[in-house]
């Protein structure tokens, strides 16, 4: 299976206002919508770390590009890209006249982090921290941003070290979740031999049997990322399914 980990970052909306506070902007006073400044991007398991921006590459190629490895992708590995990153990219892809990407599953790690866990707080800098995984690169905060826009060299250079380091952390948080992902794409749909279905380990124990209503199953834990799976050929009819009402 080829996983794709993706993060991107995005120029902010410009407007013309009066004030600082509560402000109700319409679209007449809208000088620039938000757009995708850069994307970082590797393969699960491969080191190369990719990074295209409208700096380095111009609008049009980078656009080409991180869509080039979209449409390659079994899977993609994004944290809040289910909300966020994935939409602004759909909507970049329309306006720029390209075809949709080839389906791929998603798996947004902050999902999971609000479904299967209770951090004081879900962001991806304080979940890394808080599992010892490593911080986000430090920056000036949105002035970096625009001076980015302004084609500022010394800020995109640090633009790109924060967004590479981005995808290392989303990739390390990948690894500490893996096993607590309930609707992981199964790897066994990619592999001809028997494997765990969210990670691809052979190392699978057998440990007890899971019952539905009509059948026993075996049931089995990977001893490398922990999750659980079950065989998929019953094991003996459910005394239930014997039961005629």
């Amino acid at each position: 299976m080829k996983i794709l980990l993706i993060d991107i970052e995005v120029a902010p909306n410009t407007a013309h206002v009066w004030g600082i506070f509560d402000q109700n902007i319409s679209i007449n006073q809208l000088l620039e919508s938000s757009y995708t400044l850069c994307y970082a991007a590797k393969w699960y398991g491969n080191p190369k770390i990719m990074f295209d921006s409208v700096q380095k590459s111009g609008k049009d190629k980078m656009l080409a590009n991180v869509h080039a490895l979209l449409d390659q992708a079994d899977a993609v590995v994004h944290y809040n890209g289910s909300r966020f990153d994935i939409p602004i990219l759909n909507k970049e892809f329309l306006l720029s006249g390209m075809p949709p990407p080839s389906p791929a599953k998603h798996i947004d790690l902050l999902q999971v982090a609000r479904r299967q866990f209770r951090f004081v707080s879900n962001k991806l800098d304080y979940v890394s921290q808080a599992l010892g995984l490593g911080a986000k690169t430090a920056h000036e905060g949105h002035t970096l941003w625009l001076k980015c826009m302004n084609d500022d060299r010394k800020a995109w250079k640090i633009m790109e070290e924060y967004n590479k380091n981005d995808v290392i952390l989303l990739e390390k948080v990948y690894n500490k979740f893996k096993g607590w992902i309930k609707s992981h794409p199964n790897h066994n749909a990619y592999s001809p031999d028997v494997c765990c279905p969210n990670c691809a380990s052979r190392k699978l124990q057998a440990r007890g049997t899971q019952r539905s209503r009509v059948a026993v199953y075996q049931r089995f834990q990977c001893q490398e990322c922990g999750s659980w799976s079950r065989s998929i050929k019953a094991e003996k009819k459910s005394k239930e399914s014997l039961v005629t009402i």
